[in-house]
């Protein structure tokens, strides 16, 4: 039974993610908003699933399951992006990103830094069981998510007269209203999708393993490696890096949530030291990342994927160092 609702959920929520990314772009095509914002939606619509881990956790009074599935998922979603992008190898997805894309990872970055200093220097203080580090992480959060919003949308050479015409009998409105009721269901098969993975590791045996830890990552992020991989067959790389980045900076909102309801204090300073090598891993795969949105545009194939193979590279050795020291 455990194995049927595992395979009933994987297809419910790979189906709701290609819709999600369907309706993110007809939402980009027929809306003024920038793909920035565009990213942020479908990213954190994909990432709804993880909210249930992290509310769990808090139940079960154990903060690191809380810390450890949000930056884990923000360090396997750009494994995620790096795959796809060696996989679609000759369409060199990198060269369509835009500065918007590149304004997102410095967030992701910023953000991340943040997390990384707070479980360095492990500060006690809060606020009426707010940590600190908390209300900077959601000051900086809102400052960076109303710069973003604050960018044009920039205007495509092929809309030479008015409205494209690629979602012409698609309504603004209808889609706007599917992606809600897509993305709230979504969050219901993606929950259902993780907690049965993390059964079936449990009844294999290897749910203290890689593999199993692997395999409850993968089912986490599986939203966000269908719809990365649908908004590059829509020919829409902007979104596809969008939706990965924004996806990383709402599992960091989940991150704030979580500790305001976590009312013994600081969720990080009683999170385990451990985690501090998963955010300099995110970091280090950011950077890398960073540096593919923004160097200049490549067309050798061979020096295309370098930055790609890296991240894949990187996140290997950064698993291995993080169950080394569990």
């Amino acid at each position: 039974m455990v194995y049927f609702l595992f395979f009933i959920a994987a297809c419910f929520t790979i189906f709701l993610a290609v819709q999600l990314s369907k309706h993110a772009d007809i939402i980009g095509e027929k809306s003024t908003l920038n793909a920035a914002v565009l990213g942020l939606m479908l990213g954190g619509a994909t990432s709804l699933p993880e909210i249930t881990t992290s509310v769990t956790s808090i139940f079960i009074e154990n903060p690191d399951i809380a810390t450890g599935n949000v930056l884990g998922s923000n360090l396997f979603n750009l494994l995620i992006l790096a795959l796809v992008d060696l996989w679609y190898r000759n369409k060199q997805i990198f060269n369509y990103s835009s500065k918007e894309n590149g304004y997102t990872n410095v967030l992701v970055m910023t953000l991340s830094s943040i997390i990384f200093i707070s479980l360095y220097i492990r500060v006690p203080n809060h606020f009426f069981s707010i940590g600190i580090d908390t209300i900077v992480l959601i000051s900086v959060y809102i400052l960076g998510i109303v710069l973003l919003s604050k960018l044009k949308k920039p205007q495509l050479e092929v809309e030479v007269q008015g409205e494209s015409t690629k979602y012409a009998h698609e309504s603004l409105k209808k889609s706007v209203r599917t992606f809600i009721l897509t993305a709230f269901l979504i969050l219901l098969f993606g929950t259902l999708l993780t907690i049965t993975a993390d059964q079936i590791a449990t009844l294999t045996g290897i749910e203290a393993s890689f593999i199993g830890s692997f395999l409850v990552a993968a089912s986490t992020s599986l939203p966000e490696a269908v719809s990365i991989v649908v908004a590059v067959r829509l020919a829409n790389y902007g979104l596809a890096i969008g939706s990965i980045l924004g996806s990383n900076i709402f599992n960091i909102l989940i991150l704030v949530f979580t500790d305001v309801m976590f009312r013994s204090g600081s969720l990080l300073f009683y999170s385990s030291p451990s985690h501090i090598y998963t955010v300099l891993g995110t970091l280090i795969l950011s950077i890398i990342t960073y540096y593919a949105i923004l160097r200049e545009r490549s067309i050798n194939k061979v020096t295309y994927v370098l930055p790609s193979l890296f991240v894949v590279i990187c996140y290997f050795i950064t698993s291995y160092v993080i169950f080394s020291k569990l």
